[in-house]
């Protein structure tokens, strides 16, 4: 399969590794204060509203929705710029090193939702979390697959990051089309110009991103106007932002990526982490765990993933449809399909989506996800560690 990491492979998955230790740190700080005296003072502080602008013009929306809806479109923003860049000159231009992680993220997306659809079916409100267990947390399971070290061979890491990039790819198909509320026609049209705008500008060959931010800007209005969430702005904004393989002494795409990374890594995705991985564990018990939603997410997560990875990857190879990556055995590639149940902050983010309109829910989506992503990666973490890295046919 693949003998070698490109330098901004290579780049990335330290970023994404050293970001998911971190997110853990934040998420174990919120389930401290959301269950300690300081509660009260967490969740307030979420709810607060605050106004962003000058005089009248401007947004006023709760800390929670400038986390979930402005931050995390400069997270999409990121993610996007990612996968554009592997698809055009990375690990995924070649289609027959994208076919395995490409066919194995396809199962790990459609097995947990059958899970959750399983467990919920007949339940109308709780069917609209079905996407939940579908997510990856990049960061968190690539975290926890350096803490392997050299256990863990280099395809297999190649394998798992590209996983982990076409999830995302994923996960914002599924937003766009799926968790979409009322359109205005009039923001949409309004979307379009400002696409439109953004295109031309590219098309004129443009090196400067302050064109690109001041319109980006317009379409993230417009497109938290329009119905759509307004996290797509970043995608459509990051699908324009030019990487010409010929300019290879300079590519705005890899500029801007390397700039907003640090804050991406070590600031917005922490926030997030720690803005929606609060939860009050009075009163739990085993039995809160055996309603519907938590449920569908934990089996979808902890189950759901690493057969929908293992069974649709194993298929292609022996179907001869997709190569083995090199050097390692059939335990390692179970263990690392294992890891791809680490959904936290992409699942909690496509719950607040699923269930923003019946809040009653998320606690047990919180409930779910952070069980289903801890024995995922406690599982996963254990059988690498436990068993040989033996290449088997």
């Amino acid at each position: 399969m693949i003998n070698y990491i490109s330098k901004p492979f290579r780049w990335f998955f330290k970023l994404e590794a050293a970001s998911g230790l971190v997110l853990l740190f934040a998420a174990i700080i919120a389930l401290f204060i959301s269950n300690s005296n300081l509660a009260d003072l967490y969740f307030s502080t979420l709810n607060k509203y605050l106004f962003i602008g000058i005089n009248n013009f401007g947004l006023k929306l709760s800390v929670i929705h400038w986390i979930n809806d402005a931050l995390m479109a400069i997270f999409f923003f990121f993610v996007t710029l990612e996968i554009k860049r592997e698809f055009l000159q990375g690990e995924l231009s070649n289609i027959k090193q994208a076919l395995l992680p490409i066919i194995a993220a396809v199962g790990g997306m459609l097995v947990p939702a059958l899970f959750y659809v399983f467990i919920n079916f007949g339940d109308s409100e709780t069917l609209k979390g079905w996407a939940i267990p579908s997510a990856t947390d990049i960061a968190f399971s690539l975290g926890v697959l350096s803490l392997l070290g050299k256990r863990v061979p280099l395809s297999l890491k190649v394998f798992l990051t590209a996983l982990a990039i076409i999830d995302d790819l994923g996960a914002i198909v599924i937003i766009a089309l799926f968790y979409s509320g009322d359109l205005s026609i009039k923001y949409l049209l309004l979307m379009l110009v400002a696409f439109i705008i953004l295109l031309l500008i590219n098309k004129f060959k443009i090196k400067k991103f302050l064109p690109y931010l001041i319109v980006g800007l317009f379409l993230w209005d417009f497109t938290h106007n329009s119905g759509i969430h307004a996290t797509i702005a970043g995608v459509l904004l990051a699908m324009t932002i030019p990487h010409r393989k010929k300019e290879k002494d300079f590519s705005l795409l890899i500029k801007i990526e390397h700039a907003i990374s640090p804050y991406v890594a070590f600031g917005i995705m922490p926030l997030f982490a720690f803005a929606n991985a609060g939860v009050s564990l009075e009163g739990l018990t085993f039995a809160s765990l055996l309603n519907k939603v938590p449920l569908g997410i934990l089996l979808g997560l902890f189950v759901g993933k690493q057969l929908g990875v293992f069974v649709f990857s194993y298929i292609s190879i022996k179907a001869k449809i997709a190569q083995m990556p090199n050097d390692t055995s059939w335990y390692n590639f179970y263990g690392v399909g294992v890891l791809t149940g680490i959904g936290f902050t992409m699942s909690l983010f496509v719950g607040n989506l699923a269930f923003a309109e019946n809040i009653q829910y998320m606690d047990g989506v919180k409930i779910g996800v952070l069980t289903g992503s801890l024995l995922s990666t406690l599982f996963g973490y254990f059988l690498i560690l436990l068993t040989p890295n033996r290449p088997k046919s």
